[in-house]
């Protein structure tokens, strides 16, 4: 079928006004952005409706959210016009270090364990470190430099109804959106999801995620370590400036009581775990608690509508791999449409939808089992688990070539089960 040309998107906008897109997108995080900026290049007018205020997540204040962008994560940003932007706040990951069980009393590390080095693959850094805050803020600017998006900030969706021919979305202020598409960036708890009848599996694992940012006495030279503690990981990330994010998951009655702590009881208990590597640390920052669920819809899309992100799939945060799933739906979503635009398709279209959900639904499913998979086998003191843990930790570290897969899959650069990496993930522009 034809894919008829556009009318551009009506501005200035009244109260009163019908907002015409070719794919409307709800939410306005991280993904939501992405995908609006990789859609927009091509050419594929897009609104994006966001419920928070303007450049809420943008200012000074800090939740504590901070990302590890794989390589393909760092290209697809380049890609749409947002590395440059962000590149001075992005801590490089230079090494990797995964240990099973807290460092000793001498401060020295366990015997089991993983270590990674950016040295042994062709493309420099394993991946960056950026907060939240500096990566929208960078996605906000290059969305108002895009004369293809309209943004709808503090807007909610109150209703959708899709059709033979497009799906309108009706806003908490009267407006309506017509598109071609909606695409659901809205999280979780993705209202788009509901509205359209998807339903969700998954589970809660009864953790909480606490989460903060340090400065610490010693330089933490680029590394990243993954520590695994009986209650669940504890994740240290370096950050700018001799920061580390920390990202410390347990059962959620510990959580309550760690929490409950002030600031210098915080950091008596968090302290001893980070060994002696990195001397005297301090709260740079407030702290935060996340509830840890797995979370996957039982399909990414139904008529006109498509999932993306958390939206799609909320998995643990165990190997720091949920925006790069986010980033590569965004990647496979947005080269499927701009081909099937190219082709004159319905970008809507059911079988053009389908061709995203064979690309991305199996791999990111096995990706979030896996993750699950993992945190249960390291959630757990059993001696026995432990020998079993440490016996194939050792043989990973001990051979080079399962160690470059490791890192190569960790960094984005190995395609999925069903197929190649999108095109944006190699740094190729659609």
């Amino acid at each position: 079928m034809d894919n008829p040309a556009r009318r551009a998107i009506l501005t200035p906008m009244t109260d009163e006004a019908s907002i015409t897109a070719d794919v409307a997108i709800v939410g306005g995080g991280l993904n939501g952005p992405a995908l609006a900026l990789a859609l927009a290049r091509p050419g594929i007018n897009v609104a994006i409706i966001d419920a928070a205020p303007p450049r809420a997540r943008a200012g000074s204040g800090f939740d504590g959210r901070a990302y590890a962008l794989a390589i393909a994560s760092r290209r697809l940003l380049a890609a749409i016009g947002v590395w440059d932007r962000i590149a001075d706040k992005a801590e490089p990951i230079l090494h990797v270090q995964t240990r099973d069980g807290k460092p000793a009393a001498d401060g020295g590390i366990p015997a089991f364990g993983l270590d990674f080095d950016a040295a042994e693959i062709e493309e420099g850094p394993m991946g960056f470190m950026v907060e939240d805050r500096d990566l929208h803020a960078a996605f906000l600017d290059a969305m108002a430099a895009e004369a293809r998006i309209t943004t709808l900030p503090g807007r909610t969706v109150t209703a959708q109804q899709a059709g033979a021919a497009g799906i309108t979305v009706t806003l908490d202020d009267g407006r309506r959106v017509t598109a071609r598409l909606l695409a659901g960036c809205d999280g979780r708890r993705s209202g788009t999801a509901t509205r359209a009848g998807i339903t969700r599996s998954g589970h809660d694992y009864g953790q909480t995620a606490l989460v903060c940012t340090l400065a610490q006495e010693h330089p933490h030279g680029g590394v990243a370590r993954q520590i695994f503690l009986p209650g669940g990981p504890l994740a240290v990330l370096p950050l700018t400036g001799n920061r580390v994010s920390i990202v410390w998951s347990m059962p959620e009655v510990a959580a309550t009581a760690i929490a409950a702590l002030d600031d210098a009881g915080f950091l008596a208990m968090l302290g001893p775990l980070l060994g002696t590597d990195a001397g005297a640390i301090r709260l740079d920052g407030p702290r935060f608690g996340y509830p840890l669920t797995l979370t996957l819809a039982d399909s990414y899309v139904a008529p006109r509508l498509a999932l993306v992100g958390d939206a799609a799939h909320g998995v643990h945060p165990i190997a720091g791999q949920g925006l790069n799933l986010g980033f590569r739906d965004v990647a496979a979503l947005a080269e499927v449409l701009v081909d099937a635009k190219r082709r004159g398709e319905d970008i809507g279209a059911a079988d053009v939808l389908a061709r995203y959900q064979g690309w991305r639904r199996f791999d990111s499913t096995v990706l979030a089992l896996g993750m699950d998979t993992v945190n249960r086998l390291f959630s757990s003191g059993n001696p026995a688990l432990r020998l079993a843990r440490g016996l194939g930790l050792g043989l990973i570290n001990a051979s080079p070539g399962l160690r470059r897969a490791f890192i190569r899959q960790a960094a984005g650069l190995a395609g999925g089960p069903v197929g190649d990496l999108p095109q944006l993930l190699r740094g190729q522009p659609l």
